[in-house]
């Protein structure tokens, strides 16, 4: 079975995106420790920088919470040629992956999603 981080890579790169996973393992704290505390991949399209973090589909409703409360996200979203995406995987009954995206954006000061 792959990982989500896996599966987002793969999709990533069907659609002609550069792609690297930036999330690390510290092996002192013995956690992983995403870019700014909520980055796993960073994506290069065209104009746009991608900031996304991989879950499963039952956890994306906690990741966008997570990513709102960082104080990060409001300057990455600043810069108007970033984006920052959730992507949260579960299989269907067919046993295909399927990908539930959910994008987050600044308006009016304010990080809401889709």
């Amino acid at each position: 079975m792959s990982s989500p981080t896996q599966r987002t890579l793969a999709m990533l790169r069907k659609q002609n995106i550069t792609c690297q996973v930036v999330e690390r393992w510290n092996p002192y704290a013995r956690v992983r420790q995403d870019l700014f505390g909520i980055i796993d991949i960073l994506g290069i399209s065209g104009d746009y920088t991608i900031g996304i973090q991989t879950t499963s589909a039952s956890n994306v409703s906690a990741r966008v919470k997570k990513a709102k409360d960082n104080e990060a996200l409001a300057l990455w979203l600043s810069h108007p040629h970033r984006k920052f995406l959730v992507h949260g995987w579960r299989q269907s009954r067919t046993r295909r992956w399927e990908c539930r995206e959910v994008e987050l954006f600044l308006r009016g000061g304010e990080i809401v999603s889709e």
